[in-house]
């Protein structure tokens, strides 16, 4: 079966960088988008950001642009979100997803705690 393992989340003060991880199993990662979402209490989850296939492209939530840099490694069957300048507002739970090509159907894991605060 798919499964999605975040990694790396933890507390940090503003200003602070984080590296979250997310090891994939269970499916051809190639063939999947990948994306990291968050989620922070009373808030819908949101996107933060994307990559294609191959990681030659990336999108970002507005206010992620120039912070955050999403990365993939297919021979790692890993993905990558590297989070710099951390503000409070960025505390969420953060979930990796992963969607096959033409497809709808999003697998999702379990979510990692970030939390940013003095």
């Amino acid at each position: 079966q798919v499964q999605l393992v975040e990694s790396g989340g933890g507390l940090v003060q503003p200003g602070g960088s984080l590296r979250l991880s997310c090891a994939a199993s269970g499916l051809t990662f190639r063939n999947y988008i990948m994306s990291w979402h968050r989620q922070a209490p009373g808030k819908e989850r949101e996107l933060v950001a994307s990559i294609s296939t191959d990681g030659t492209l990336a999108n970002y939530g507005d206010s992620m642009k120039g912070r955050f840099t999403i990365s993939r490694d297919n021979a790692k069957n890993t993905v990558y979100l590297q989070m710099n300048s951390l503000k409070p507002d960025d505390t969420a739970v953060y979930y990796c997803c992963a969607r096959r090509v033409s497809t709808l159907y999003k697998y999702w894991g379990q979510g990692t705690q970030v939390t940013v605060s003095s």
